[in-house]
């Protein structure tokens, strides 16, 4: 009966040999073109590795610097990015300059597409410079060689931007992050804030059993591997040795995942496939003077982050010198930059939050939660972000007081209070953190450093003796011809040399290729055969990650039984030893001198000012009690200033905020008393509006809390005082009536006011020279009463009784 319930539809039948023959068709089309992806890629690398300065920067630019022609010469360049169409560079805004890491990759890959952290400054209308590197090195250059001509970089770049408000912001990647540091730490005068993705500090310190890469160095013996390795070169590091060993770390990823990823999606996956590997193919060379430093001094010495590091004109490289803003970003998800490796530097350096603040230093760190090494600088949606809130947001993190913060980002909602005064699609805020709370990320275990020091120990010996006893019959050995060969049949290289249409047995896969596009027959994606290949990928992938596992589990076992032995470490040296393996660099007489000096310099600077400080004071007095500081609040602040026609500058209003940050830290109470004074000569329109700015500014972004809105009443009462004071003194005074005698409040209400110093001295001028030795913070004792925002209530004295 037609339109019954029984009625079915027959399904269509399936036949397994015409599945089976759709999956051969396509496996066979899916395999000639993942060949010609492959020869396509060899032709890429050959025709990359021949030009003179190869580098994959997506954006037009043009050179301003040669490092081949500096004093001491290096293989770096200066270029600069220009914008593209329809984006115009503001030249008020302060330059940045986006370093990439040498670390076996050419440069190139902090501007590697549109969305990058390039794009993101030059859409934001600043002027962006890349340094970038050839893939030879000058034969003579050093690690300090290239410090010096980042330093030059730098002066130039300030020099072409004379009116920008501050100095350029630095953005260095991985290894470009501790070289960018430790030039910093020698020219503090040249930087603005410093921005550090995945970059390495403190190269001892990790996560047991997930940070295997740190075990390297002792399970090799120590440096002298690399000594060899160079000797081998002719005097030069292939790096290809060193994406070998990030390639190592995930064989699961290197040995099946990324090829079979292409093989599976060859159909859409071949451009991505490619214009990565013209990156990743791109191997360069280190002097091998260069890469003995490293290796010596950084992954097995760690002495960059207890200042154990000394140029060869005698300075040292201490990261405490830095007066620029320091922002950490570091994922969990990096298995070569962990967490503790880009965070331990802060507790080797310093002992508690007083020394922090006592070294002027401003330290932001953003931690993210699953991104992996290369998706640090090179992920579009880290730099839509992260990347695109810190450039929008850079002025502020400029003016941070001294102090550790946590970077926060936020996606916007509908509920967001003010959410147009915050950039983009997230609200950026920085919440203030202490040592105890980088210490838990860091994890830092005494009897690992006592391991390590044993290795860098066994390491010296080690390469004093192949110094003596093998170098010499190795150089003796190796010629030129020998060393390029070597090179050339590196196991990472061979393959971009021989697949490609030089090899004339591979060059006809470009005409069967063309071929099986022109033919081409997917088979459905439901096909069985189809579903069980996806399977048996899925097996081999977790083969391999359960073999990682097995081998990393084995590599730090094998590590801390070796290296743990006290019969070890006493071998090294370390046995007789009390104490902790590696100390604190501590502190100088000079500059605890400096620290006494500037100490007394803010005491006497309390009471000057006027208006113009105590607003700003009591943004820092509320926004401490907040525990944090938002961007929102900064973009009013910014609007205001604009709407002022820009009275006060960023360097004026970054100097203010940060003396009067370090008055509170040093002597809070006396900064709530001299308020009164500051206020004294305003009008109380002034006072008034001054206020009212200020609270728009404070409520701009969340409600505020609990003990922030007891401050902020505390610093309501304060200007309310002084406003009617104004009044009451521009009032004409009645002339028939002796004057009231003034009730015991009123004298104690004026008493800060009168406890005042008689003649205050003229604040310094803000002079390039005192800028540079500005700020160098409280002494540690006052500052060590702050290592959390304190709040000051009044003496219960300040409010008596009326007579």
């Amino acid at each position: 009966m037609a339109g019954s319930g029984n009625d079915r539809v027959p399904a269509p039948s399936f036949n397994p040999w015409t599945a089976a023959y759709e999956y051969a068709v396509d496996a066979w089309q899916r395999g000639v073109l993942y060949a010609d992806v492959m020869r396509q890629r060899g032709n890429q690398y050959h025709d990359h590795m021949a030009k003179r300065a190869p580098n994959v920067l997506s954006m037009e630019y043009e050179f301003v610097l040669d490092g081949r022609e500096l004093p001491r010469p290096v293989n770096y360049g200066l270029l600069r990015i220009k914008p593209p169409e329809g984006v115009t560079v503001d030249p008020i805004k302060r330059p940045f300059l986006v370093v990439d890491p040498r670390a076996g990759h050419g440069p190139g890959i902090g501007g590697f597409k549109p969305e990058s952290e390039i794009g993101v400054a030059v859409r934001a209308g600043h002027p962006c410079y890349f340094a970038t590197f050839l893939p030879q090195p000058v034969p003579t250059q050093t690690v300090e060689d290239v410090m010096k001509a980042e330093a030059h970089f730098l002066e130039e770049i300030i020099a072409r931007h004379p009116d920008a408000e501050g100095k350029p912001v630095v953005v260095a990647n991985c290894q470009a992050g501790w070289q960018i540091m430790m030039t910093a730490a020698v020219r503090p005068e040249l930087f603005g804030p410093i921005i550090i993705a995945g970059a390495p500090l403190s190269y001892w310190a990790g996560w047991r059993g997930m940070n295997p890469m740190r075990y390297a160095g002792g399970l090799l013996g120590g440096s002298w591997l690399t000594a060899l390795t160079s000797d081998l070169g002719d005097g030069k590091f292939d790096g290809a040795w060193l994406v070998q060993n990030f390639e190592n770390l995930n064989p699961a990823n290197t040995l099946w995942s990324k090829q079979y990823n292409l093989y599976a999606k060859v159909d859409t996956e071949a451009d991505r496939y490619l214009s990565f590997e013209k990156w990743w193919g791109g191997h360069v060379f280190l002097n091998g003077p260069e890469i003995q430093y490293i290796v010596d001094n950084l992954f097995v010495g760690n002495r960059l982050s207890t200042a154990g590091l000394v140029t060869s004109d005698g300075i040292r490289i201490d990261l405490r010198n830095i007066r620029s803003p320091i922002v950490v970003f570091c994922s969990k998800g990096d298995n070569i930059t962990p967490p503790p490796q880009a965070l331990g530097w802060i507790p080797d350096l310093y002992q508690d939050d007083a020394e922090v603040l006592a070294h002027d230093q401003t330290i932001v760190y953003a931690v993210h939660e699953s991104i992996g090494h290369l998706g640090i600088f090179v992920s579009g949606s880290v730099a839509r972000k992260e990347h695109q809130e810190f450039t929008s947001n850079i002025d502020m993190i400029d003016v941070l007081p001294p102090g550790i913060y946590q970077a926060e980002i936020a996606d916007k909602t509908p509920d967001t209070p003010n959410a147009d005064l915050a950039y983009g699609k997230y609200v950026l805020s920085f919440e203030q953190r202490n040592m105890d709370d980088v210490r838990a990320i860091v994890d830092r275990k005494e009897d690992d450093d006592r391991r390590f020091a044993a290795v860098a120990r066994i390491s010296d010996i080690n390469l004093g003796i192949y110094r003596s006893f093998v170098q010499p019959w190795v150089r003796a050995l190796v010629t030129p011809q020998s060393a390029e060969w070597s090179q050339r049949l590196h196991p990472l290289r061979l393959p971009y040399e021989l697949v490609s249409d030089r090899n004339p047995l591979i060059a006809p896969v470009a005409q069967v290729a063309e071929q099986v596009r022109e033919h081409r027959q997917p088979v459905a994606p439901d096909n069985p055969f189809l579903l069980a290949q996806e399977m048996f990928s899925k097996l081999v992938e977790t083969s391999l990650n359960i073999f990682q596992e097995l081998r990393d589990s084995a590599d730090e076992r094998t590590f801390m039984g070796v290296y743990g032995s006290p019969l070890v470490q006493d071998l090294a040296g370390l046995g007789g030893k009390d104490g902790q393996p590696r100390r604190h660099p501590g502190v100088s007489p000079e500059h605890r001198r400096f620290m006494e000096e500037r100490a007394a310099e803010l005491r006497s600077l309390l009471q000057e000012g006027g208006l113009r400080v105590a607003a700003i004071r009591m943004l820092l007095y509320v926004a401490g009690a907040e525990g944090g500081l938002d961007e929102r609040s900064f973009a009013l602040i910014r609007k205001m200033r604009a709407e002022a026609g820009n009275a006060m500058t960023l360097q004026e209003f970054k100097d203010i905020t940060r003396d009067q940050a370090m008055m509170m830290r040093l002597d809070s109470a006396a900064v709530l008393q001299t308020m009164p004074k500051l206020l004294e000569g305003s009008s109380p329109a002034a006072i008034r509006e001054a206020l009212e700015s200020m609270k728009h500014v404070l409520e701009a972004a969340e409600p505020l809390n609990p003990a922030a809105r007891a401050s902020l009443a505390e610093m309501e009462r304060i200007f309310e005082t002084a406003a009617r004071a104004a009044t009451a003194k521009r009032e004409p005074s009645a002339p028939t009536r002796p004057a009231a005698r003034k009730p015991a409040a009123a004298k104690r209400d004026a008493a800060p006011a009168e406890s005042a110093t008689p003649a205050a001295r003229p604040r310094r001028a803000a002079t390039a020279a005192s800028a540079k030795s500005t700020p160098q913070a409280a002494v540690k004792a006052a500052a060590r009463k702050q290592a959390a925002p304190v709040r000051v209530r009044k003496p219960a004295t300040a409010k008596a009784k009326p007579e």
